[in-house]
């Protein structure tokens, strides 16, 4: 089981997969990552030798991304400032409701969560 930045990666997947397991890598900084370690993509995690995990933990280290805890910290401390400034965009967020602009009327279901019907509608 290989383990960076507190994050067990699965071990079937190829390596550029697995690190998006990472909060705050997506695919392309993945990408740049193995090719900066000198690791071939097609390798997967269970054949990664001690050297090469060495090698990665390293390389994500001496990057200057925010990652896992750091990642999650800076961007609930974002939503915490909008939300004491008392903004249009610190209201929805309080609210639970979509933040950059788009409908409610039919559609937010994914973040208004599911339908909760009303009962004794009928005049």
């Amino acid at each position: 089981m290989v383990r960076l930045v507190g994050v067990d990666l699965p071990r079937n997947k190829k390596i550029a997969y697995a690190l998006t397991y990472i909060h705050g890598i997506g695919l392309t900084t993945a990408k740049k990552i193995i090719e900066t370690a000198e690791i071939h993509s097609d390798v997967r995690v269970y054949d990664l030798t001690i050297e090469q995990t060495a090698v990665l933990r390293q390389t994500i280290e001496g990057s200057d991304l925010k990652l896992e805890g750091d990642l999650r910290r800076f961007n609930g401390l974002n939503i915490k400032r909008l939300n004491d400034i008392n903004c249009h965009r610190g209201k929805r967020h309080r609210n639970s409701l979509p933040v950059r602009g788009q409908r409610t009327r039919t559609n937010a279901r994914s973040r208004r969560g599911a339908k909760k019907t009303v009962t004794g509608k009928k005049k």
